[in-house]
């Protein structure tokens, strides 16, 4: 599954040397980081309400773009997948109350 991840990243990371008028990708990495957080909360709010309409087929549409335009926000402050999914590993077997203590500490 994460070999998807990392082609997207692959591909999203070669868009960022491309003009705006050659991709959609290129165009979002043009238009900076407030237009790419933009789309992604566009996406979130869209897949909250396919959640909420209880559409599978919509759901997984839509949960598909905001994974997608999350990428390209990483990529945008020179992050990847894997960055996230190390951080997803090092969770694993914790409570969620026990890593929100964790993250409450550190601040």
């Amino acid at each position: 599954m994460s070999d998807v991840l990392q082609q997207l990243a692959d591909v999203l990371e070669q868009r960022k040397s491309q003009s705006a008028d050659s991709s959609y990708v290129a165009s979002l990495y043009h238009k900076g980081l407030d237009h790419i957080l933009k789309k992604v909360g566009e996406e979130c709010t869209e897949t909250i309400v396919a959640a909420k309409n209880g559409e599978a087929e919509q759901i997984i549409y839509e949960t598909a773009d905001l994974w997608f335009h999350s990428m390209v926000m990483l990529a945008q402050l020179g992050l990847g997948p894997e960055d996230v999914l190390n951080e997803l590993q090092r969770r694993f077997g914790l409570s969620g109350l026990e890593e929100k203590a964790q993250r409450t500490q550190k601040r």
